[in-house]
């Protein structure tokens, strides 16, 4: 199914491809009508197949993985963009898990301090599962405003902001089940995590980073970070007075670009060297290379919880993207991650 048309098996070696710069890679891709397919169409040298087409390169969705993977003969030059379990990272409550896992384990390997160096998440619980645990905290931090979100949806679906028990009770009720059937079906595909309340502003709006991590091998572990990144800004100014308002809490894009007063020619959108430049204007050099070298290390710390987790294979690679909100006083907390 993936056998090279070219039988060149060193077709990623960049050698081999300078010195056959002519060699057509084979490609298939399963988003249709997206960024990832217009790019891939203006690579010089690269010829999209058909459905049943023989491929070098395939940027497959979940649905094509998970029917796929296990039954396909993939000769070794070939390449897809996810592994197996690559949900560990990208599900909400699975990367807390293996991030909560991995702190414990630094801690009690090398002790508190180095174990503090992955304090990078909000306080989070996964319910039902850890719904006791949650309430102790809740009434702990009486007055502290919680994020609930789905642990597999993107782009803010789901994602509502509460202050009151009371509020996740009317979140579970749905007249066409019973209310222990709806509790079991709902209530275990979302996470409850504390909501950052000092976030850093700009103009009085909250942003998010959006940065991106490729990631070749998890044995030995291999990545690098896409500098260009951008930051997303809401379209309303921050408050806590109503949580309500998505537009004010939630950064991204395809929730902003749905606002009444949305702008399409001014977006709401910083590049990331231009974000680096106004914080290092207002902050100095050395206090924002030292919040870059927080975020490389979210990048780092985050990887190697999952190093032991992820099934490792050479024809595998992954593109994470990482949302990275910053506190009033410039520390970096990962919210989630995106494939």
């Amino acid at each position: 199914m993936s056998k090279s048309k070219t039988g060149n098996k060193g077709l990623y070696d960049s050698d081999k491809k300078e010195r056959e710069g002519r060699t057509p890679v084979y490609y298939k891709c399963g988003m249709m009508n997206n960024t990832i397919q217009d790019i891939l169409r203006q690579r010089p040298g690269w010829v999209e197949v058909k459905e049943d087409g023989e491929w070098d390169f395939n940027w497959c969705d979940v649905g094509w993985l998970r029917e796929n993977f296990d039954h396909s003969y993939m000769e070794e030059h070939v390449r897809i963009n996810h592994f197996r379990n690559h949900y560990e990272l990208t599900r909400k409550n699975l990367m807390v898990k293996n991030l909560k896992r991995y702190r414990k384990g630094i801690e009690r390997e090398d002790g508190r301090v180095e174990a503090s160096k992955c304090d990078f998440f909000p306080c989070t619980f996964t319910l039902p599962s850890e719904y006791h645990l949650f309430v102790e905290e809740f009434k702990r931090s009486s007055g502290s405003t919680w994020i609930m979100k789905p642990v597999a949806k993107s782009q803010g679906k789901g994602i509502f902001l509460f202050k009151k028990l009371k509020d996740i009770m009317d979140w579970k009720k749905d007249g066409s089940r019973s209310e222990e059937q709806k509790d079991a079906a709902q209530v275990e595909s979302y996470v409850a995590q504390r909501y950052i309340e000092n976030p850093y502003l700009i103009n009085g709006r909250k942003f998010d980073l959006r940065v991106y991590v490729l990631v070749t091998s998890y044995v030995p572990l291999k990545a690098w970070l896409y500098r260009d990144g951008f930051a997303r800004f809401s379209n309303t100014r921050f408050s806590l007075s109503s949580i309500d308002d998505k537009y004010m809490h939630l950064t991204n894009v395809a929730v902003q670009k749905t606002a009444p007063d949305y702008d399409p020619e001014k977006g709401c959108k910083w590049q990331v060297q231009q974000l680096r430049r106004y914080l290092t204007a207002k902050h100095g050099r050395e206090k924002i290379e030292t919040l870059f070298k927080d975020i490389d290390n979210i990048f780092v710390r985050s990887l190697q919880s999952v190093q032991k987790v992820i099934i490792n294979d050479k024809h595998c690679f992954e593109l994470y993207g990482y949302d990275i909100l910053l506190d009033e006083n410039l520390k970096p907390s990962v919210t989630q991650t995106q494939m």
